[in-house]
C-alpha cells in the first residue's frame, strides 16, 4: 500500500494471495458431421420400402380369399418405389383398390424421388425455408447443378410432373372407355398407367401377366405410353433445356448428347427387333402387319426401363433377346425416372472409345472435351454394373434352377429398373426373389450412390507418379 507523501523507497508491497487455480481438461467433443446425400438417399428409399411393406401386408390391400406373404408384400413394395414392374402375383387380380392405391403412391413418390418430395412438402406445405443441407440432399436426387435455383427446379418438376400424368391420363381414360371399360374403371386405369408409364414403372391393371398385350392394335394406346415413357425416360433437365433455348446450337452438350443417342437407340432398336421377330409367330408374326411396326417401335421403347410389353419376351429369339439386355442395360437419361447405367454414362464411353480409335489425345463432343473424371466415372459404372449383374443372373440361376439366359435377363431387367420378365420371375422361389428385390433396390441407387461417392473422394493431388506403361491386347 503506498502512502501519500512518502518517498518511493519507503512503499511496502504486500503480494496478493490467491488459491491455486484447478484446471480441468475434457477430452475433445466429436463433431458430429451431417451423414452424406448417398446415406441419406439409400436410407430415405428403405424406409419408403418399409412403409410400403407394412401397408402391404394389410389385409385391406388384398381381394378378397387372398393373402400376402412378407416376401410378396417386400418385393412388391421394392418393385414400386424403385420403380422397377416386376411382380410374382397379378397387380389385378390380387390387390384391392387400396392396394393398388398404395403401389401407385410408392410409385409416384420413388419416381419422384424420396429427397425431392419431402423437401417438397416442407416448402410448399409446412412453409419451412429450406437449409443449405436440404438443397445439396435435394441436388443430388434431382441433378441440379446450381444450389440457389433447387427450389425453384423442384418446384418446376413438380408442377411439369402433374401436368404431363394428368394429360395422359385423359387420353388413356377416354381410349380405355373407347375399348368398352366402363367411366370409372376407364378413369382408374387411366390415371394409374399413365404414373406408371411416366415414371417408367411398368405396372399394369390388365391381368393375367399380359400386360398391354391386349391393345398391341390401338395405337392410341400404345402411342400415348410410349410419349410417357420416352418424357419419363429424358427427364425435367432434357426437356426443359429444349424448351428455354428452342436452337440445336444453343442446347448444352449433355442435351445434344442425351438426345442423340436415344434417338440412335430407339431407331436402331425398333429396327433390328422388327428384322429379327418379323415373322415370328409367337411374337411380332401374331400382330397383324400394319401393326408390326408399331408394336417393334414400342418394344423399343419400353425396353428403356419402362416395362410395358406388347409381345411375349419369353418367346423372343437369342438375337433380339441379345438386344432387348442391351436396351435394357443402357436404360434412360441421367436425372429422370429411367434405370440402367444411363444413356449418360453410355455416351461418355462411346465418345472416349471414338476418340481412341481416331488417335484423339482426348474425348471430344460437338466441340467440347469432356473431363478425364467424367471418363473414369463412366468406366467404373459401367465395369461395375456388369460386374453385379452377371453375380445377380448367377445366383438366380443356382437358386431357381433356371437357364442361365432367363436368369441373366431378369437380372438386367431388375438392375436396370425395367420389370420386363421371360415368364421366370413369379416362378422364383423366396431366396431369389430377395436377390432380385436386392438387385432392384442396388439399380436403383446404386449408380446415383456411386457417382457421389466417387465424386467425394476425389482429391487434389500435389505430384504426379512416374509414368510406365502395361501391355494391353
Amino acid at each position: 500500500m503506498t502512502v501519500r507523501g512518502r518517498p518511493p523507497g519507503d512503499r511496502r508491497i504486500r503480494p496478493e494471495l490467491r488459491k491455486p487455480t484447478d484446471y480441468r481438461l475434457e477430452p475433445a467433443r466429436r463433431i458430429r458431421r451431417p451423414p452424406s446425400p448417398s446415406a441419406v438417399l439409400v436410407t430415405g428409399f428403405a424406409l419408403l420400402v418399409a412403409v410400403g411393406t407394412v401397408l402391404l401386408l394389410l389385409p385391406i390391400s388384398t381381394e378378397p380369399g387372398r393373402s400376402t406373404d412378407f416376401v410378396t408384400a417386400l418385393f412388391t413394395a421394392t418393385s414400386a418405389v424403385c420403380v422397377t414392374g416386376l411382380v410374382v402375383v397379378d397387380t389385378a387380380t390380387h390387390w384391392s383398390p387400396f392396394g393398388e392405391v398404395v403401389i401407385l403412391a410408392l410409385i409416384q413418390v420413388g419416381g419422384f424421388g424420396f429427397m425431392t418430395s419431402s423437401t417438397l412438402l416442407l416448402f410448399l406445405l409446412i412453409g419451412r425455408r429450406t437449409a443449405l443441407r436440404d438443397r445439396i440432399l435435394v441436388q443430388a436426387s434431382t441433378g441440379g447443378v446450381e444450389l440457389g435455383n433447387v427450389v425453384t427446379l423442384v418446384r418446376r418438376v413438380a408442377i411439369f410432373t402433374v401436368v404431363v400424368e394428368c394429360a395422359g391420363a385423359v387420353v388413356l381414360g377416354l381410349a380405355f372407355l373407347a375399348h368398352g371399360r366402363h367411366v370409372a374403371e376407364s378413369a382408374w386405369w387411366g390415371v394409374f398407367h399413365s404414373i406408371s408409364a411416366f415414371n417408367n414403372a411398368g405396372f399394369d391393371l390388365v391381368g393375367d401377366f399380359r400386360s398391354l398385350a391386349a391393345f398391341a392394335t390401338s395405337p392410341i394406346i400404345l402411342g400415348t405410353t410410349g410419349v410417357l415413357i420416352v418424357v419419363g425416360g429424358l427427364g425435367f433437365a432434357i426437356l426443359g433445356d429444349v424448351v428455354g433455348k428452342r436452337r440445336w446450337t444453343r442446347l448444352a452438350l449433355e442435351t445434344k448428347v442425351v438426345l442423340l443417342t436415344s434417338l440412335a437407340l430407339l431407331a436402331g432398336g425398333a429396327v433390328l427387333l422388327g428384322a429379327l421377330e418379323w415373322a415370328n409367330p409367337a411374337t411380332l408374326g401374331s400382330v397383324p402387319e400394319a401393326h408390326r411396326p408399331l408394336n417393334a417401335l414400342f418394344e423399343s421403347v419400353t425396353l428403356r426401363t419402362a416395362g410395358y410389353a406388347v409381345l411375349d419376351h419369353g418367346s423372343l429369339g437369342e438375337g433380339a433377346l441379345f438386344i432387348a439386355m442391351a436396351l435394357m442395360f443402357i436404360g434412360g437419361a441421367s436425372g429422370s425416372t429411367a434405370g440402367g447405367i444411363k444413356v449418360n454414362t453410355f455416351s461418355v464411353l462411346l465418345v472416349a472409345i471414338v476418340a481412341t480409335i481416331r488417335g484423339r489425345p482426348a474425348a471430344e463432343a460437338f466441340g467440347r472435351r469432356l473431363p478425364h473424371d467424367v471418363i473414369y466415372r463412366a468406366l467404373s459404372i459401367a465395369l461395375l454394373s456388369i460386374a453385379f449383374v452377371f453375380a445377380i443372373a448367377f445366383g438366380t440361376a443356382l437358386l431357381a434352377g433356371a437357364e442361365f439366359v432367363d436368369a441373366l435377363f431378369e437380372a438386367i431387367s431388375a438392375f436396370a429398373t425395367v420389370g420386363l420378365t421371360t415368364g421366370l420371375t413369379p416362378q422364383l422361389p423366396d431366396p431369389a426373389r430377395l436377390l432380385i428385390a436386392a438387385a432392384m433396390f442396388a439399380g436403383r441407387l446404386g449408380p446415383l450412390t456411386l457417382v457421389l461417392a466417387l465424386a467425394a473422394r476425389q482429391r487434389p493431388v500435389s505430384y504426379r507418379p512416374a509414368v510406365e506403361s502395361l501391355r494391353i491386347g
